[in-house]
């Protein structure tokens, strides 16, 4: 009997009942999340379905115990069973699970069926209201039920199975809650009076997928700084925190705000990150693709339109088809088109105050480092014709050979051709006076014994191509690439590394414009970056008010 029921009640804990209902009515069940959303914003989408969700997870918690009634206290196994199967559904387990609520509802009706005194049941319950009304979150609010329901079970006059049922249900809401309560650390949960923005003509909607760039970035996250002293004392190994990483799924991690657009607009930018180094999402292909949808999911459930995949997330899954394939109803972008765009603004300008001080073009050497990429070889055709000779850096030899054919043919119907020499060793740029780079590296490629002193470098690399070091050889100037500063009063609440709080990637701002504009037919996905979708960014943004930092 007692055995039927336990079986019973995981089951029934373990249907979608919200799932289903969300989805027989035509809505999104991903995007109706009050745990992502707040309550105002997820009941502005879902309506009173969202109340029918609730009173449908309420009878999951509720007929177990109350069936179990005749065990007394201890009833509240069954209540934890069914929780249980709430949060790992077995017998409907796919990728992605159905997505259903975090189980307030349903710990709130193994509540009302338990046997115990009405005054004692009542105490979670005013607990739970008083967390909610006293700092407005949702998350605290539903935590606050079970913690109460498992001190009152403790201390009470109730036998230990009890108590022990009461404690598991807590640290399940506990685990369950873990992303709501990173993101109370970050200041980026959604508090009772400021729901998030959602999709409209005044206000745009966006994500953008981020990793550390080194071990140090681990720590701007507050749920992550408290490991830094152990990792600090040697008490934790640095690998270790690396394989700990590797388990995160895709989380919430900040925000762009104050981005308002030349017509007037709102765009707000979640910042998401599986927290992969660089090295990982290299070496780990497959973990990479996995942690990349299901952040396009994340997204999906932010509200988001568009989400971008930054730095090394950018390469991913044939850079971006194969997440968009998986996740389809969420527009997907590596930002290739105004990257490449960021680009051919920049470079004008850069010759030109090379020329003014007194450096003749024509007799200058340039070398282009990572050039069998699309970035790379981009700034290869822009600037071969102006120089004296040019260096062409990459790992495929024989790409670059066709590579440098290319330009060469290209070059001569235009009447002038310089010397161009490939090279798979970046020790050729030391001949350079110019050189440009853009590699997918994560970690540096330029260093002070590649460089001759009074050489200029335009780093577009992400990270960047060239090591600190560099800047103290003499003359040697170092100019980032591929940076945008936002319109409004725009600041992220992370540190983006380029430069001020409102200067971004031109990946994160192709996936504001692209969100701004809805033409989504423009995306970058894949290798290719079609020169009308580069013409459309670069006009687009100036028109928006995001501007190249040169």
């Amino acid at each position: 009997m007692v055995a039927g029921l336990a079986v019973l009640s995981y089951l029934l804990g373990a249907l979608p009942l919200g799932y289903w209902l969300f989805r027989a009515r035509g809505l999104d069940p991903r995007a109706a999340s009050v745990y992502t959303l707040g309550l105002e914003a997820a009941w502005k989408k879902a309506g009173p379905w969202l109340l029918l969700a609730f009173l449908l997870d309420f009878l999951k918690g509720f007929l177990p115990v109350y069936l179990g009634r005749g065990l007394g206290p201890e009833a509240l196994w069954f209540g934890l069973l069914a929780y249980l199967g709430h949060l790992y559904p077995l017998p409907f387990f796919r990728e992605p699970w159905p997505l259903r609520g975090k189980g307030f509802a349903l710990i709130l009706g193994a509540l009302f069926a338990l046997p115990i005194p009405y005054v004692h049941g009542a105490l979670p319950l005013v607990a739970s209201l008083a967390a909610f009304a006293l700092t407005g979150y949702y998350a605290l609010a539903a935590l606050a039920l079970p913690l109460s329901l498992a001190l009152l079970l403790s201390l009470g006059p109730y036998p230990p199975g009890a108590a022990w049922a009461g404690w598991g249900l807590f640290l399940l809401a506990l685990w369950r809650f873990k992303e709501n309560l990173g993101r109370l650390l970050e200041g980026t949960e959604p508090r009772l009076g400021t729901p998030l923005p959602l999709p409209s003509e005044r206000q745009v909607v966006c994500a953008f997928l981020i990793h550390p760039l080194t071990l140090e970035d681990f720590w701007q996250s507050p749920r992550f700084r408290w490991l830094k002293p152990l990792v600090d004392r040697g008490l934790l190994k640095p690998a270790w925190i690396e394989r700990l990483a590797e388990l995160f799924r895709p989380m919430k991690v900040g925000e762009v705000r104050g981005v308002r657009t030349a017509d007037g607009r709102e765009v707000l930018c979640h910042l998401l990150s599986a927290p992969l180094l660089p090295h990982q999402i290299v070496g780990k292909p497959d973990l990479a693709l996995r942690r990349a949808i299901q952040g396009a999911r994340l997204a999906r459930e932010l509200g988001a339109t568009v989400v971008g995949l930054g730095a090394f997330w950018s390469v991913v899954g044939e850079k971006g088809k194969r997440v968009q394939e998986a996740v389809p109803d969420i527009e997907v972008t590596n930002g290739g088109a105004y990257t490449a765009g960021t680009v051919r603004a920049a470079i004008p300008a850069i010759l030109d105050r090379f020329a003014r001080e007194g450096k003749d073009l024509k007799e200058a050497t340039a070398a282009v480092v990572g050039a069998n990429g699309v970035v790379a070889f981009g700034i290869a055709r822009q600037i071969a014709p102006l120089v004296g000779r040019l260096i062409l850096v990459g790992r495929n030899p024989e790409r670059l050979e066709r590579a440098a054919e290319s330009l060469r043919k290209n070059l001569e119907r235009k009447g002038r051709v310089p010397e161009i020499l490939t090279s798979t060793q970046v020790a050729a740029i030391r001949e350079a006076d110019l050189v440009f780079t853009a590699t997918s590296d994560p970690n540096p490629v330029i260093y002070p014994e590649h460089v001759k002193p009074g050489a200029w470098i335009y780093d577009e690399g992400v990270p960047p191509d060239v090591h600190p070091s560099v800047r103290e050889v003499p003359g040697v100037r170092v100019i980032p690439g591929g940076v945008v500063r936002l319109p409004g009063e725009a600041w992220a609440t992370l540190d983006l590394h380029f430069g001020a709080p409102d200067q971004v990637p031109a990946c994160l701002a192709e996936t504001m414009v692209l969100a701004a504009e809805g033409a989504f037919d423009r995306k970058s996905l894949g290798g290719e970056v079609r020169t009308e979708n580069i013409q459309f960014f670069v006009e687009r943004a100036e028109a928006l008010g995001f501007r190249v930092v040169e």
